[in-house]
């Protein structure tokens, strides 16, 4: 059975507070399927996603960032 990790990234238009990001990357971690969450201190409008395919997609990921009130896009890795 073959498992299709993924990794994708979102910019996030706004800049966050750090405590907001952090909120907005927990949040993204409790959602089936996705893996790791994380981005980079001097990057703090791209966050890396890793997720599992089969249980969720990228668009999910893009939209429950959005519903975070923020402005949000997938780029490419």
């Amino acid at each position: 059975m073959q498992t299709d990790i993924i990794d994708i990234v979102v910019h996030i238009d706004e800049t966050l507070e750090h405590s907001r990001l952090a909120t907005i990357e927990e949040g993204l971690r409790r959602l089936e399927g996705v893996i790791s969450v994380c981005n980079q201190e001097n990057k703090p409008h791209m966050l890396v996603a890793t997720f599992n395919l089969a249980k969720i997609n990228a668009h999910d990921i893009l939209a429950y960032v959005t519903a975070q009130g923020v402005h949000a896009e997938l780029t490419g890795l």
